[in-house]
């Protein structure tokens, strides 16, 4: 059984609007600004059910979700007819049925923009650390297997190479800027248009299979959609160049996990690179782990203290500014 600590009991107060946190653990800057004008009741469950959320969510507001709990026509139904705001600590907005919370009246923001410089600076990390090989050297000389030549562990070079993003948001955008000093050759990106800010750092706007076919080096921070969902098959890890980095920023399920563990078994190419994955978390017996040239953190693109703080904060605003009539901060 879970527990619910209401944090406001001032019974003249009881009155104020009710939101809901669906997270104990929560940066206190977002929390702070709740307390102060609205009746705060934190799930204090570690491990939230389904069964949970749903017993915990009637009566309420608004809601803060701070992981990532699917808002859909079962949830929303729960909530009742008193919700009138759904804000979600993240950029990504997969797990929310938008078109049915806006279809009901509700109100919905996220919180990009303010993680876009540590998802970038990952990227970057998982870049760097699969062309270079480091897990592999780290276990290596764990197990004493070090060897003395020049072409022991040679790595693949960020300087002159083709560098291909796949999703040019402001993540993605981010990438490039922070790439720039490497002496990229040059950069291609993909999407639904060209971009201005492409222009501005000299990338080339191209279709997806030639930016699969030309790069060194695939950056993929794109949001997971039905159009994205699965992008990444046995088809596109084939058009890849034998020595190309893969890095995924974006969502775990834009790529098939079955078909990249093919692709870096097999060496169709280089390297892979991971802050997402599907299934997430990766489960401990899959074969993934056992490959020396698979490098994966645990989906802390946006873990810093300044970033998690700012966005517990955006979140909290865009719950304000919802209740009191004024435009959320990012609105979906």
């Amino acid at each position: 059984m879970f527990h619910i600590k209401v944090m406001s009991v001032i019974e003249a107060k009881m009155s104020r609007p009710k939101i809901l946190i669906t997270n104990n653990k929560v940066p206190s800057t977002g929390l702070d600004l709740l307390r102060d004008r609205y009746d705060v009741t934190i799930i204090q469950s570690d491990k939230l059910t389904r069964e949970e959320i749903l017993q915990a969510v009637p009566g309420h507001d608004a809601i803060f979700i701070a992981t990532h709990i699917m808002v859909n026509t079962e949830l929303l139904d729960a909530a009742g007819p008193t919700l009138k705001v759904v804000s979600t600590m993240s950029a990504g907005y997969d797990h929310l049925d938008v078109p049915e919370i806006k279809r009901r009246g509700i109100k919905v923001g996220h919180t990009p923009m303010v993680l876009t410089a540590a998802v970038a600076e990952v990227a970057v990390m998982l870049l760097l650390n699969a062309a270079r090989r480091a897990y592999e050297s780290r276990s290596l000389l764990k197990n004493g297997k070090t060897e003395n030549h020049p072409l022991w562990l040679l790595g693949q070079d960020i300087r002159e190479s083709t560098v291909g993003i796949v999703g040019f948001g402001s993540i993605g955008q981010a990438v490039a800027k922070r790439l720039i000093p490497f002496e990229v050759g040059r950069f291609l990106y993909t999407g639904h248009s060209p971009k201005k800010a492409g222009d501005e750092i000299g990338a080339k706007f191209v279709s997806l299979d030639q930016l699969l076919e030309e790069s060194d080096f695939i950056i993929v921070a794109t949001p997971l959609t039905n159009e994205t969902r699965g992008l990444f098959d046995d088809a596109a890890f084939d058009k890849m160049k034998k020595n190309a980095v893969f890095v995924n920023v974006g969502r775990g399920a834009v790529v098939k996990t079955d078909a990249l563990l093919k692709a870096l078994k097999e060496h169709k190419i280089f390297a892979a690179g991971l802050d997402v994955v599907d299934p997430e978390p990766l489960p401990t017996d899959h074969e993934l782990w056992s490959l020396p040239n698979f490098e994966i953190v645990p989906h802390i693109g946006s873990a810093t203290i300044k970033t998690r703080s700012d966005m517990s904060k955006v979140a909290a605003q865009n719950i304000i500014n919802g209740l009191e009539g004024k435009p959320l901060v990012y609105p979906l």
